[in-house]
């Protein structure tokens, strides 16, 4: 975390709270608290903020493919994050690639599938990932 940047501690403890006294938080919340939480501990919430996106693209904006597009671009981002923290979390990358890749196929962008297709064969062989 970088010391110099502003936390604001009241919505980290509202998102900590919302996460802790609800046994079935909607998917909305959930993602606005893991976007907030993300900020102090990434390498516990950016797994969860991955996964939740993604569950928020299918649920809530299958009608809105944009909008599912940018949810499952930020899955993506946050992945590639944690991907770069921990290695080992390619299987999290991978996910994460795969729904992106599905929303364009959907889309019908295939132009677009060329280079998360490149970027899915770098992280199965292992190899260090480069901007993309």
């Amino acid at each position: 975390m970088n010391h110099t940047a502003k936390i604001n501690h009241d919505a980290v403890l509202r998102a900590r709270v919302a996460l802790l006294g609800s046994g079935t938080l909607p998917v909305r919340q959930q993602v606005a608290a893991f976007r907030v939480l993300v900020q102090v501990s990434p390498l516990a919430y950016l797994p969860l903020l991955a996964v939740a996106l993604y569950d928020y693209s299918r649920q809530e904006f299958a009608d809105r493919p944009e909008t599912a597009l940018a949810l499952r671009a930020e899955s993506v981002a946050a992945a590639r994050r944690m991907y770069a923290l921990e290695p080992e979390r390619a299987d999290l990358l991978l996910a994460s690639l795969a729904g992106y890749r599905e929303q364009l196929g959907l889309m019908d962008r295939r132009d677009e599938l060329g280079t998360v297709d490149a970027e899915i064969a770098l992280v199965t062989s292992g190899r260090p990932l480069v901007a993309v």
